[in-house]
């Protein structure tokens, strides 16, 4: 069976990987998009549920904080799980996940406001 013409291009050609490791990948592209999902639904609370805790300053910057991180995971899922794919399909090493360290950045500064505004 044949891939198509639209496949083939995005994927850049290669060989067929093993399939349990096409799904994996797969799968670690859904966890991603879940974090992204919980990070979304979360900057909509901060802001719909939080005008009694936070100013309107502070709870527009949280909210878009976690709305943007939302954004950078889901589009960076897709370019990890399309880099990955590839580079099974060529043999060569994996990509290193800079969507990891990003989401460990963006995380720590949403709890440092966090922690400040509580400790006030």
């Amino acid at each position: 069976m044949q891939r198509s013409r639209w496949s083939h291009r995005l994927l850049s050609g290669g060989q067929e990987p093993d399939p349990r490791f096409t799904l994996a990948n797969e799968r670690t592209f859904l966890a991603w998009i879940r974090t992204s999902l919980a990070l979304l639904a979360g900057g909509v609370a901060v802001e719909a549920f939080a005008a009694e805790i936070f100013s309107l300053e502070i709870r527009k910057t949280l909210s878009i904080t976690l709305l943007l991180l939302a954004m950078f995971i889901s589009a960076s899922a897709c370019i990890r799980w399309l880099n990955i794919e590839r580079a099974m399909r060529h043999k060569r090493p994996l990509p290193f996940p800079l969507l990891i360290p990003a989401l460990s950045v963006g995380g720590t500064l949403v709890t440092l406001v966090l922690i400040n505004l509580v400790a006030l």
